[in-house]
């Protein structure tokens, strides 16, 4: 028997049988396929979109060629297929659903929804097609999840979920998750009612640090405790029963970095607890969804030690770690399926290239001693292909299917041997003519950007990628405490940055160049890239489009232009000038930091801090260099003594008007 079917889908039963109490019965069908693949559901055709050729591809799985090549909307994202398999394509640059019948040529329509579609998800009856948007029509907080009728087409409902939601996953009980992307949580919807009942975010991240909140200063042997924030919640993956969830994420660090970097291996390349390696770590939340959604997280503020309560728990290891000694890093989980039993879970990695697999609902079974190491998972298989997005399994679990974007290229796997000699093995490759204009140095640039296994870019002790903390190329919202203090992860997109040095949140850097050689060489350990490769990875920085605000228009509404005075009689135009809404100088805006744990340095309490383009403002929150404010609204309102403009001028509708232009921008 070959070994996806005799190891994992015979290793499934018997874990259903040891585990029978914790998979209660129910109906509805498997996650076998995400991102940017789908298959039929007789496994004859192999979908996969192509977000810069805007095409659908079809594949012949049995001859493995092209068989179609069906033009979408621009930048599609992901594909998701109907049970009579009409194909449903998110278009991220078209605010568009494209729909496509089988064996058509063409799509059929299009239906308009929020901006930059992503995730979707059908009810278990078909009648529904529920897709999320990064933002509303109207505003840039809040992101939408519309309700679609499969059967006219038409809109069933719409409502506002929270700050850029990514992915959505039916759930038992008439009800859905949507994933915050930045903020790394969860929102429940009930889709009877078409409402938001829940917001599973404090919860995951209280039972990710549930030590360190009780008040421990200490781990036994000596030792800070850190804090890890969840952060990059691309996906959501649910069992056949609707009743439990996985997210793919980055665990990102909180705690003060008191090394100071060095070409010895990057911050925190010694480890900490948990397979946490660097300051940013690959993992999975689970979360239990049969009444009110529990997460099932490790407390990765007390398992100082592997194999801590092991037994006890039911769950993947809420880190990604190889079990193997000396085995490839896992880095930027993006997508994941479960077999058809929902016993087995499989997880793809864009940043490192690689699948990994594990058991759904236990920790323990053959090749995986999580007692020893820490993981459950059982093992990892490279990819090849970069920027893969896509992965599918077909229903008899034999064969597995990833779709990488940047090579445009569909990767075959498939279970070989028995036994000792069992093995999973790449069988084809399947290669898909670029037709888009993208130059090869761009194209470059881009696979430099988002790859963590480049020793030139990153230590094998980091494995971290410029997407680790760039998500897509803009920010994480997140604020690293950084020896020369807490320094928020700036957005790059649409930024221009190479028209706006010096750079770092200090100025100290008086070119792009010479900050990425430290960032890649002391921060993340990397040998250091040539002149060659740093050009490519310039080049793509600076071409990074700006997320699409649909605040944006080409019409100023009456208060953006009233804003827009506010902004010049509060004098913010004299720092934030020009196209680029920034006059690449330092500025004293009273945000320093002094008396705390973390000061920040000299350098920036002497001549203050960096001061940042404004464009796409409205998209980036938090705020400040600290990340102290979490909205626009907080920072115009908060000015104490005119430090950052002189907005006591202002009135309080002036103030609103600013608010709002700046929103615009």
């Amino acid at each position: 028997m070959n070994w996806f079917k005799r190891s994992m889908v015979v290793g499934a039963v018997a874990a259903a049988m040891s585990f029978s109490a914790c998979v209660p019965d129910g109906k509805g069908a498997s996650a076998r396929a995400s991102g940017s693949l789908a298959l039929t559901n007789d496994d004859a055709l192999v979908y996969a979109v192509d977000s810069d050729n805007n095409e659908l591809i079809v594949f012949n799985a049995s001859s493995r060629e092209v068989a179609q090549r069906i033009p979408v909307g621009r930048q599609p994202a992901r594909v998701i297929i109907a049970g009579d398999d009409t194909a449903f394509v998110t278009n991220r640059g078209d605010r568009s659903v494209s729909v496509i019948r089988r064996g058509d040529g063409a799509e059929s329509t299009r239906i308009a929804v929020g901006v930059e579609p992503t995730g979707m998800a059908l009810t278990p009856d078909g009648k529904t097609l529920l897709v999320v948007s990064a933002t509303a029509l109207d505003q840039t907080e809040q992101g939408l999840l519309t309700a679609i009728d499969t059967g006219t087409l038409q809109k069933k409902w719409e409502i506002t979920v929270g700050e850029e939601p990514r992915a959505v996953a039916v759930i038992a009980g008439n009800r859905a998750m949507v994933s915050l992307y930045k903020q790394g949580a969860m929102v429940e919807v009930d889709l009877g009612k078409g409402t938001v009942v829940n917001n599973v975010g404090q919860s995951i991240y209280d039972a990710a640090n549930a030590t360190r909140i009780s008040g421990s200063a200490s781990i036994p042997g000596g030792g800070g405790l850190s804090t890890f924030r969840p952060r990059a919640m691309a996906d959501l993956i649910v069992t056949p029963q609707g009743d439990r969830v996985f997210a793919p994420v980055v665990w990102a660090r909180e705690d003060a970095i008191a090394r100071r970097p060095t070409t010895a291996g990057g911050y925190y390349a010694a480890g900490g607890p948990c397979n946490i390696g660097a300051v940013a770590t690959a993992g999975i939340v689970t979360v239990d969804t049969s009444a009110s959604p529990q997460p099932q997280v490790d407390d990765l503020t007390s398992c100082f030690s592997t194999g801590t309560n092991s037994d006890t728990k039911d769950f993947p290891a809420s880190t990604l770690a190889s079990n193997a000694s000396g085995a490839q890093p896992i880095q930027g989980p993006t997508v994941g399926v479960l077999d058809p039993t929902g016993e087995w879970l499989m997880v793809l990695s864009r940043e490192t290239r690689n699948l990994a697999f594990m058991p759904a609902w236990k920790r323990t079974g053959t090749n995986i001693d999580f007692n020893s190491t820490g993981t459950s998972i059982r093992s990892v298989e490279n990819v090849e292909g970069h920027g893969a997005d896509g992965l599918a399994v077909s229903k008899d679990f034999t064969r597995a299917y990833v779709y990488s974007q940047f090579d445009h290229q569909l990767e075959i796997f498939e279970g070989k041997g028995a036994d000792q000699g069992a093995r999973i093995e790449k069988i084809a490759t399947v290669t898909v003519e670029d037709r888009s204009n993208l130059s090869p140095e761009l194209k470059q640039g881009r696979k430099l950007f988002f790859d963590a296994k480049n020793t030139a870019l990153s230590s094998a002790q980091t494995n971290v990628a410029c997407s680790t903390c760039h998500l897509e190329g803009r920010e994480d919202g997140h604020v690293w405490q950084f020896p020369d203090g807490p320094r928020q992860t700036p957005a790059l997109a649409g930024r221009h940055l190479l028209s706006t040095a010096p750079y770092h949140w200090s100025g100290e850097f008086e070119t792009l160049s010479q900050f990425n050689v430290h960032t890649i060489t002391e921060r993340m350990g990397g040998s250091g890239l040539s002149t060659n490769s740093a050009q490519q990875l310039d080049s793509f920085i600076d071409q990074l489009p700006l997320a699409e605000n649909p605040l944006k228009t080409a019409m100023s509404t009456e208060a953006e232009l009233r804003g827009k005075a506010a902004f010049e009689k509060a004098a913010c135009g004299t720092c934030h000038t020009g196209e680029l809404l920034t006059n690449n100088t330092n500025a004293d805006v009273g945000t320093a930091k002094l008396n705390v744990t973390n000061p920040d340095n000299g350098l920036v309490t002497r001549n203050g801090f960096n001061v940042p383009s404004l464009l796409g403002v409205g998209r980036t929150a938090p705020y400040l260099h600290d990340g102290s404010q979490l909205t626009l609204a907080e920072r115009v309102l908060s000015n104490v003594g005119d430090k950052h403009g002189t907005t006591s001028l202002l009135s309080s509708q002036e103030k609103d008007d600013l608010i709002v232009y700046l929103k615009s921008l």
